[in-house]
């Protein structure tokens, strides 16, 4: 990668500065965990209440980033970690702007989410599992994608024939087979004041 010719662009606003004008730190909010584990749409309800308390916020998801950004890749190990690698970049971008960046992926390597992580300083960075056993996600189906791994028309799929990697020490955990997605947004909101993205 040739970065030998950038430089640093010299910001006159600080994160300091438009944490006053938000109300909020900047962060980047890494939902991770299996295909139909609600990832997706716990951000989008996060994204409303947030939306509604005047907070500067953003989705970022695997299907909006793979439409567009990451459409020339495909759903290799390298190609997976690409997609991750881009998709963390973008959210350092939202997140130097102010944002609460609501990230939803499944980025099933620890290591790639460990890259992302190192992009940013640690208080601006929450990991949060959506934690869903395999056979709910799969009865969930939403997309027909575990249909279509078990019949073999999907290689590498993420659960069946390629593995996740749970996070180690993720700041929330949250058990999408059991827990409403209102309790979800709840738990999420506390834990926003309790990391120090609220004041």
């Amino acid at each position: 990668m040739m970065t030998s010719r950038t430089v640093q662009p010299q910001r006159r606003i600080t994160p300091a500065q438009r944490a006053t004008k938000n109300g909020h730190a900047r962060a980047i909010v890494w939902f991770t965990g299996l295909s139909g584990a609600g990832k997706s749409t716990l951000a989008c309800a996060l994204e409303e209440r947030l939306h509604h308390d005047g907070r500067q916020c953003v989705v970022l998801d695997g299907d909006n980033l793979r439409q567009g950004l990451c459409s020339d890749l495909d759903f290799s190990h390298e190609g997976r970690t690409e997609n991750i690698r881009r998709a963390g970049e973008v959210a350092r971008l939202f997140a130097d702007a102010g944002n609460i960046v609501l990230a939803a992926f499944i980025a099933p390597f620890r290591a790639d989410r460990d890259q992302v992580r190192a992009l940013v300083q640690p208080a601006n960075f929450i990991e949060i599992y959506c934690s869903c056993p395999l056979e709910v996600c799969e009865a969930r189906d939403t997309k027909g994608l575990y249909a279509q791994a078990r019949s073999g028309a999907i290689e590498s799929f993420t659960g069946i024939s390629s593995p996740y990697e749970a996070p180690l020490a993720p700041q929330l955990i949250l058990d999408t087979s059991v827990r409403n997605i209102d309790d979800c947004v709840a738990d999420v909101m506390r834990l926003f004041y309790r990391h120090g993205v609220f004041a």
